[in-house]
C-alpha cells in the first residue's frame, strides 16, 4: 500500500481509493494553467470558480497561469441527491461583479451530468460575456445527460462517486491533497452533501 492509500485509510475511512494522486493531479493543473496563460495572452481572464467543490482546483490552477486575472465566485443547489439530480437548478450565491464584455473562465471541480454547467452557461451567456469557456478538473462522460463544450480539462474518470481535492461527502474528505473513489456510497445521501450535476 501506497502512503497516501495509507493515509486515506488511517485518517480518513478505509472505504478510499486512491485514482488519481496528488503529484498527477498537480502536474495536469500545471499544465492547464500553461494552456490558459499561452491562449489567454494579452487578455485579463474572469474566472468564476463554482463552490464549494471547485476551490481547491481554483487554488491550484491560478498559481500557473502567468496572466492578469480577475476571480468571483457563485454558488448553486441541484435539487435532488448527490448521486442523482432533478436537473433543477437554483443560484444560492450569485456574482459579486458584472459579467459584461469580460472572457470568462467557468471553473468547475466535476462535469458530470452536464445539466448545471449547461444551466451556468446559458445564465452566463445572457448577462454579455464576451467570451466563456468552461475548465473542469474531472469529466465523467459516462453520466451525461446534457452535451457542454469543454476548454480545458483534467481527467477523464470512470463512473464512480469520487472525493477528494474540493469534492466531498457530507462535507467530509475535501481536504485530501488527491483524489479517491469512495466505495459503499449510499443512493440515499445524508444532509450537507454536495450534488454533482
Amino acid at each position: 500500500m501506497g502512503l497516501q492509500a495509507e493515509r486515506a485509510s488511517e485518517f480518513y475511512s478505509p472505504d478510499l481509493e486512491v485514482l488519481i494522486d496528488e503529484a498527477t493531479l498537480k502536474r495536469r493543473i500545471a499544465e492547464l494553467g500553461a494552456e490558459i496563460t499561452r491562449d489567454y495572452a494579452g487578455t485579463t481572464p474572469h474566472l468564476v470558480c463554482v463552490l464549494k467543490g471547485a476551490v481547491v482546483f481554483l487554488a491550484e490552477l491560478i498559481r500557473h497561469i502567468d496572466l492578469p486575472i480577475t476571480l468571483d465566485f457563485i454558488a448553486v443547489s441541484s435539487y435532488g441527491n448527490a448521486t442523482k439530480t432533478s436537473g433543477e437548478v437554483r443560484i444560492v450565491k450569485d456574482l459579486d461583479e458584472s459579467l459584461a464584455g469580460r472572457d470568462v473562465l467557468l471553473v468547475e471541480d466535476i462535469l458530470d451530468t452536464g445539466l448545471t454547467l449547461n444551466y451556468l452557461m446559458n445564465n452566463f451567456l445572457s448577462r454579455g460575456v464576451k467570451s466563456l469557456r468552461i475548465v473542469t478538473l474531472l469529466n465523467k462522460p459516462s453520466r451525461r445527460l446534457v452535451e457542454v463544450p469543454v476548454a480545458y480539462k483534467g481527467f477523464d474518470i470512470p463512473d464512480a462517486f469520487v472525493v477528494g481535492f474540493g469534492l466531498d461527502y457530507a462535507q467530509r474528505y475535501r481536504n485530501l491533497p488527491f483524489i479517491a473513489v469512495l466505495k459503499n456510497v449510499s443512493v440515499v445521501d445524508p444532509p450537507g452533501c454536495s450534488a454533482r450535476s
